[in-house]
């Protein structure tokens, strides 16, 4: 390990600043360009000790747990509570950009849509058992020790509210000192808790016991352990346009109302009139749902729990056009061009991996729209990159900040052919 100052020149994809060393880039945690900072480097990673010359957007961090004087380091939730909200949202946007040119991709994007604090209705913490109670909050960054969470800025406050009732609920299950996940998500009808990694799962006496718990609580729709339920007061329901979804025990959804909603609304306009969608990848159904108030929709999805729960919200909805389900996984078995010729749009929002092969047959096609959802902007550049090539030609691209002081952001684009 050595000392040094260095300079700081740029930011890089993940929020780390970049100062130029002799041997290639150093990468240093929550530094701003324009900065020189004293830091402690092994190879290309350094850690700062002091900061010598501060950037003009350098502001004090909205929580205590971000990191001694701004620094950064103590939680490993957030990476950019150090960096003022302009020049915050130029770096979303340009990560974007830089993620497109990398594909040879040159087009118009559209300003971020900001996100705020206190949004965040879907929160996964880590948690362990110790003798003076429940130790619940986030890992610190590359560790496994949890730093105890106090307060989360980013976080819903009907989920912070109940820090308590958290707490009682994983010292219930939790038979030894190893660390588990607790998924919380706020409902209309309440928190559903989906805890996994619990050695042993429910037995019968932490089965007792957290049902005991959970009773003597309010507020609380749902509790599960490993996928299975344990017990649910009430089901925990979704709203995705005046559909009701029973949300799957630990089953995807956006992390935030108000970034969902900016999402559907971009999905809706740009489908616009088209009588036959296929939504792919389509989860419990935020936009299938939303679609069928104009469209007749095929939803696909390889999670079984999650398609019968879209299919069951379809179902018992007034006002919806036919919604058709099929449980396949698209990365195996990808909607061939002979499928696709039915359907005047296709809208896809895959995992993190994207759909490769899944575009590789909406290129081959004749759908006049898509409509692409993503969270990660190089397999999204990478899909368009097939899409453009098999003759689609974007027409929009919107940026959204669902994931507030992270460098990951949500982006919609569509295309159109013919």
């Amino acid at each position: 390990m050595s000392t040094e100052t260095l300079v700081i020149n740029s930011l890089g994809a993940q929020g780390d600043g970049i100062a130029n060393g002799a041997d290639g880039p150093i990468f240093v945690p929550f530094s701003l360009p324009g900065e020189k900072v004293a830091v402690a480097r092994v190879k290309n990673q350094a850690t700062i000790m002091s900061i010598t010359e501060a950037s003009a957007d350098r502001i004090e961090p909205a929580c205590r747990h971000f990191g001694l004087d701004g620094v950064g380091g103590t939680c490993g939730g957030c990476s950019l509570q150090h960096m003022a909200k302009p020049a915050y949202n130029v770096f979303k946007r340009a990560t974007l950009i830089a993620a497109l040119k990398s594909k040879g991709i040159e087009t118009d994007v559209a300003e971020v849509i900001e996100a705020h604090a206190g949004e965040r209705r879907r929160i996964v913490f880590t948690a362990r058992k110790r003798e003076k109670g429940l130790l619940i909050g986030f890992n610190q960054a590359g560790s496994r020790h949890i730093v105890e969470l106090e307060e989360c800025p980013i976080t819903s406050s009907g989920i912070l509210e109940r820090l308590d009732d958290l707490r009682a609920l994983g010292a219930a299950i939790a038979t030894g000192s190893d660390h588990f996940r607790m998924t919380v998500t706020e409902t209309t009808t309440g928190l559903d808790v989906s805890i996994d990694g619990v050695r042993g799962g429910a037995a019968d006496r932490e089965r007792r016991n957290l049902t005991e718990t959970t009773l003597k609580m309010r507020g609380i729709a749902r509790v599960s352990v490993n996928g299975e339920i344990v017990i649910e007061p009430h089901q925990p329901i979704l709203d995705f346009g005046g559909a009701k979804v029973n949300m799957p025990p630990g089953a995807f959804c956006q992390a935030t109302v108000p970034a969902e909603q900016a999402m559907a609304e971009l999905v809706l306009a740009h489908v616009g009139k088209a009588k036959r969608v296929a939504d792919l990848f389509s989860g419990i159904g935020t936009f299938a749902l939303r679609l069928a108030r104009n469209a007749q929709v095929l939803a696909v999805e390889s999670d079984e729990k999650a398609i019968k729960a879209l299919d069951h919200a379809a179902r018992n909805t007034q006002g919806l056009k036919p919604v058709k389900i099929e449980k396949r996984d698209l990365f195996r078995r990808p909607m061939m061009v002979s499928e696709l010729k039915t359907m005047d749009a296709v809208v896809f929002d895959p995992p993190r991996a994207g759909a490769e092969e899944q575009c590789r047959e909406l290129a081959k096609s004749k759908v006049k729209t898509i409509v692409a959802v993503s969270c990660n902007a190089l397999t999204l550049a990478r899909d368009l990159s097939i899409l453009i090539e098999g003759g689609y030609k974007i027409t929009s691209v919107t940026p959204i900040d669902q994931f507030l002081w992270s460098p990951h952001v949500e982006v919609v684009v569509s295309l159109s052919k013919g």
